[in-house]
């Protein structure tokens, strides 16, 4: 992988196939958005314009050591997805997918934002996520240069009653909302350890928490705290392997189950 500064944009190139578009617009974020082929999105407190350009990723507004903190590993740049595809290949229908779709990567993303977005997403479809989550930052998060807004840390949130995020129109979830952020706020949840210990100890205390079941949790530790063998379930997903694996994941997807259950769920998309 090579990082280079150009006039106007920082180039990373050599890190493999990506297709940045479906990575941004699968249901593992909520706050990006396509603008005349510029994907523009917040994450980690800092705002930028990426666009897939001959193989590279060109990231506007960031420098190259901001590129090298943050983006790499939002994108999970340094991962040899190449091998893991190869195997998943081995799977027809997951092949089929692949070959229309391009290489999806799962994002790195902050973990509070992750799980407060996913506790939002709860029987819901993507663009009320969207719109949930857009009004929660513009509500109760910070204005960067340029105009873009942080994702409200728990501290904030923590100090709201659920009243307060009538504005969000999330119903029942507001009070998940708050009681999630009262758990980190005050340490009682702590994220970071929780992503250096064992996945089923992660798993647990997330799901301590009021509102968090099985399909939030897998996915804020799938898509947040680097657990790449973490396979979340929802509807989709169940009726895919009732159907299609009702004995189990084939071996062929053991390098990385979390990225095997995006193209599962792409497959059945295509064959719908």
């Amino acid at each position: 992988m090579k990082i280079t500064e150009k006039n106007d944009y920082t180039e990373v190139s050599g890190f493999g196939e990506m297709n940045l578009s479906l990575t941004l617009d699968c249901g593992q974020a909520f706050r990006w958005k396509e603008e005349n082929g510029l994907w523009r999105g917040t994450a980690y407190g800092r705002s930028v314009a990426v666009e897939s350009k001959n193989g590279a990723l060109r990231f506007y507004g960031s420098s190259p050591e901001e590129v090298q903190k943050i983006w790499v590993r939002y994108f999970d740049l340094e991962r040899d997805y190449e091998s893991v595809v190869k195997s998943f290949a081995l799977d027809e229908r997951v092949r089929t997918a692949m070959e229309r779709s391009g290489t999806v990567r799962i994002l790195n993303q902050e973990p509070w934002e992750a799980l407060c977005s996913f506790i939002i997403s709860q029987c819901n479809n993507i663009p009320r996520i969207k719109g949930i989550i857009n009004t929660l930052c513009l509500s109760f998060g910070t204005q960067l240069p340029g105009g873009s807004f942080t994702f409200p840390g728990p501290e904030k949130l923590a100090r709201c009653e659920a009243e307060e995020l009538d504005v969000l129109r999330a119903g029942y979830r507001a009070p998940y909302i708050i009681a999630a952020a009262r758990a980190v706020a005050s340490g009682r949840l702590d994220l970071e350890a929780l992503s250096k210990g064992p996945l089923d100890d992660a798993r647990k205390g997330l799901m301590e928490i009021r509102g968090v079941g099985r399909k939030v949790a897998d996915c804020t530790l799938l898509f947040s705290m680097g657990f790449s063998e973490v396979f979340p379930v929802d509807r989709h997903i169940k009726r895919a392997m009732d159907e299609i694996y009702p004995g189990g994941l084939p071996s062929c997807f053991d390098p990385f189950p979390g990225l095997a259950q995006q193209y599962i769920f792409i497959s059945q998309a295509i064959a719908n």
